[in-house]
């Protein structure tokens, strides 16, 4: 079954036609420069074009998983630690931290990560144009309140300042339209193409409408899709029919566990396939897999609609929208997502990488020094760009972690050593594992996502969609917003719509197919980010944006001053389908049988707990730690 994934964490070319003048390197306008006029590349949140899984990230992770390369020999550098972390992410930063608290400030601590940035997932977007910062997310998005976390998950959150009375700071730095900062009141739209190269938008709440709420009758009938299909939807909202009447209570009960969520759109509410994509661009996006690949049940305790529509049941699964709602409430973001919480995490470490950084409260505009991410003499460093490749017990008190970095392939000793990277990488790290255990770590695929920062000289044209949030179904890119305009952190967010902003966009290229396996169509999706080139994302972009906005004044050639996109490849960590995973006695769950302590190895990341939230990173960051250490 999924779990509570509602908190967060098609990428074909599309050729534009003539005129269409696509970003190069030069037109980046929203790079940071240095003194002497040049680029400074040393700055990795600034960076534009292809980021995430960008260039030089992935090659040798790559080779050693898909044909079995890796380097024959490697210099042993003079190096030994207490802890070597593998990857840092939140897992790998938690960790860190984790061990530190319990070994002292002394502890010698190395993470190694393979990106030009830490975070993982919770990557930074920081744009510069008009003596302004605009800064957006690149990946993980929302932090809960630190009480709805387990003890050690929320105890971590209180050190770094994120308490109570930080919340409720928070919630009062959040305005109210901001969707994304779980203000859930927020007006959400609908945004579909008319056929003409416009899209038809469509204002008002259709989270409440989807679910019988406010004037969703009018909502519908504004949509550019047949009367018939509208007839269908305006009743399945309202809840104007039973679509299991005449099945007895018990198989309407196994119905909804055994159907997908797309089939009973179909045969039960009479909707076409075209029609279902409404919903599928929602489920896609928030959990990383379309209507095909839930369960009835599945779908709709995710907020899909069909609440009013299922006889008895309804009460019952009213109940479970309420609760995710009640939960989503509770969200909070910084305007850089939970990479605000990486940086925590990473002055918390080390505290020379901002010497003037206060904490939460200026956490989102200070600048932070990367150079002082790996010195020699503070006991925990940070060293980026560096892939591992090989892990191994090399004798009674030792690990010996060996590793490829600008080409050279190097290797140092720990005395315990904690994997928070990806499950399925790890049988290639660690060959000597037994079949069962790395038969568990392969068994789940992470979901692939890009999310889409594009920097615009004004906001002018956005104000007039009417929503600081859109659905669009049918497009690349299913969610539209304006990147976060809280004042979180000590950022100040565009002042009104003359003010340069960022649209943020996310898009899931996960098909929807019947029948498939979500495990299989991740990887169809992840191969998809892969083959699709920037000026292939930029020309999706462009050609969204100007149907979405063309009609209130924007212009994509002269509005747009830079283009991020970060592609996430490995994405959410893999939860459990009732259409497709058995129910495990416990301890008995793949995710379980692969999180083994391994000797002086143990494994901390999302995929170890099959849940893609921060707080499943923190928990299994905790377990690895204890594994180690007592």
């Amino acid at each position: 079954m999924i779990q509570n994934i509602t908190r967060r964490d098609f990428l074909n070319g599309v050729a534009l036609g003539t005129g269409v003048g696509l970003l190069t390197p030069t037109r980046l306008m929203a790079l940071e420069y240095s003194g002497d006029g040049k680029v400074n590349t040393s700055y990795p949140p600034t960076l534009t074009g292809m980021r995430g899984s960008h260039d030089g990230s992935y090659e040798v992770a790559h080779a050693l998983a898909w044909e079995g390369k890796k380097p024959a020999s490697y210099a042993a550098l003079d190096e030994h630690y207490d802890l070597v972390v593998v990857g840092a992410g939140m897992s790998g930063l938690a960790a860190a931290y984790y061990y530190r608290k319990k070994k002292g400030p002394d502890a010698r601590i190395l993470i190694l990560d393979n990106h030009d940035d830490f975070g993982g997932h919770a990557k930074r977007n920081e744009f510069h144009f008009e003596d302004r910062m605009v800064l957006s997310l690149g990946g993980a998005q929302n932090l809960d309140h630190p009480s709805n976390y387990s003890d050690n998950a929320g105890m971590l959150m209180v050190d770094l300042g994120i308490d109570d009375a930080a919340i409720a700071a928070m919630d009062e730095n959040t305005p109210d339209d901001l969707l994304l900062g779980g203000k859930l009141h927020a007006n959400v739209g609908m945004s579909m193409p008319d056929g003409d190269g416009n899209h038809v938008n469509v204002g008002g709440h259709w989270y409440k409408f989807m679910h019988g709420r406010g004037d969703y009758s009018a909502a519908v009938r504004a949509l550019p899709i047949p009367s018939g299909e509208q007839d269908r939807l305006i009743a399945f909202f309202g809840g104007d029919q039973d679509f299991l009447e005449g099945l007895s209570w018990s198989k309407q009960y196994d119905y909804i566990n055994t159907v997908s969520y797309n089939r009973f759109l179909i045969d039960k509410v009479g909707l076409s396939p075209k029609t279902i994509a409404m919903f599928d661009g929602h489920l896609l996006v928030l959990n990383g897999v379309s209507g095909w690949q839930h369960t009835v049940l599945e779908a709709m305790s995710a907020g899909a609609p069909g609440l009013r529509a299922m006889g008895w049941l309804t009460n019952f699964v009213d109940s479970l929208a309420a609760m995710m709602i009640e939960r989503s409430a509770e969200i909070r973001i910084f305007p850089d997502g939970n990479a605000s919480v990486a940086r925590l995490l990473v002055h918390k470490l080390i505290t020379n990488v901002s010497k003037g950084m206060q904490g939460i409260e200026d956490v989102a505009v200070a600048r932070f020094e990367y150079a002082q991410l790996d010195q020699e003499a503070q006991p925990a460093r940070l060293r980026l760009n560096s892939t591992v490749v090989g892990v191994r017990e090399t004798n009674d008190d030792a690990v010996t972690v060996e590793y490829v970095r600008d080409g050279n392939p190097v290797s140092v000793t720990a005395s315990h050593c904690v994997l928070a990277c990806y499950n399925n990488l790890i049988p290639h790290l660690c060959p000597e594992m037994s079949d069962g255990q790395k038969e568990g770590l392969s068994y789940g695929a992470r979901s692939p996502f890009v999310y889409a920062n594009v920097l615009v000289k004004n906001g002018q044209a956005f104000s007039k969609l009417g929503v600081s949030f859109t659905h669009c179904p049918q497009d690349p890119f299913q969610w539209v917003s304006s990147a976060p305009t809280t004042s979180n952190g000590g950022y100040e967010p565009p002042r009104d719509a003359s003010d340069p902003m960022a649209v943020f966009m996310m898009g899931s290229p996960t098909p929807a197919v019947e029948g498939s396996p979500a495990r299989d169509l991740y990887r169809v999706g992840r191969h998809k980010i892969y083959a699709t080139t920037f000026a292939q994302f930029e020309a999706q972009i462009r050609q969204q944006l100007q149907s979405l906005l063309g009609q209130y004044g924007f212009n994509h050639e002269t509005d747009i001053q830079a283009i991020t996109v970060n592609r996430i490849p490995h994405g959410y960590a893999y939860s459990y389908l009732g259409l497709f995973d058995s129910e495990w006695e416990e301890g008995r769950a793949p995710h379980e049988i692969g999180r083994a302590q391994f000797g002086r190895i143990s494994i901390a990341n999302t995929d170890s707990e099959a849940m893609p939230l921060m707080d499943a990173a923190f928990d299994a960051a905790w377990r690895a730690v204890e594994e180690q250490t007592t």
